[in-house]
């Protein structure tokens, strides 16, 4: 099947998204993550009728990497509250061309989408209708011209990353609509859900779920080699 399993049980999936996909379908009617990973399920354990899958979080369409999926109901809705409630780590990796500041530190902006456009944008304060958004990063790795930056989501707002960095003046390469200098081949962006760390919303043990980065860009790869990781 054409998809990337990075751990499955009889309770949750996750996959390694790549950077053209949407996790759920749209007015594009492009095929969704979810439709391919419902096909496999099918195929995999030949399921009459319909697949449920649960989708209890997304990732932007050009941003690739880990996205969980529920196989049940009761997953779900567990999986759901613990989102919500702050209770699954995300770490992401993103390639910027310009440094931030300082090699860590902790960004605290107020946020507010613009629907219409399909963007947000990020304010140092609160204003109306706007929502916390906070990540914490740190410099992971330089090459001849470029950044990579780990980041710990401690929210999670439309375009959070994205916009965030953009607002410090580093937009993520590849990312025309925050302001970055060119678009990458393929439309993706140089964001990536690296890893995942939760307690099993069903066996209560603790689970570790971590993506490689996308084989077709030799940037990411080049990182990759840096850190010693795959």
């Amino acid at each position: 099947m054409d998809i990337e399993v990075l751990y499955e049980d009889n309770h949750i999936i996750a996959v390694n998204k790549r950077n053209s996909e949407i996790v759920q379908g749209d007015k594009t009617g492009d095929e969704a993550l979810s439709d391919k990973v419902k096909a496999y399920i099918k195929k995999k354990y030949k399921k009459p009728g319909d697949v449920y899958l649960g989708i209890v979080h997304r990732i932007d369409r050009p941003v690739s990497g880990i996205v969980l999926f529920a196989k049940t109901s009761k997953a779900a809705s567990r999986l759901s509250k613990m989102f919500l409630d702050k209770e699954i780590k995300k770490t992401y990796w993103a390639v910027v061309k310009q440094l931030p500041e300082s090699d860590s530190g902790r960004l605290v902006h107020y946020m507010i989408k613009n629907e219409e456009k399909n963007r947000s944008s990020a304010y140092d304060k609160q204003k109306k209708k706007s929502k916390e958004a906070i990540l914490n990063y740190r410099l992971a790795s330089s090459s001849a011209n470029y950044h990579l930056l780990e980041i710990d989501l401690e929210t999670g707002r439309h375009h959070q990353i994205r916009c965030q960095l953009a607002k410090i003046g580093c937009p993520i390469r590849g990312d025309l609509k925050y302001g970055a200098a060119r678009s990458l081949k393929g439309g993706g962006i140089n964001l990536h859900a690296r890893k995942v760390e939760f307690m099993h919303p069903v066996k209560k043990e603790p689970i570790v779920i971590t993506a490689k980065t996308p084989k077709e860009d030799n940037l990411w790869i080049e990182f990759a080699n840096m850190l010693g990781k795959k």
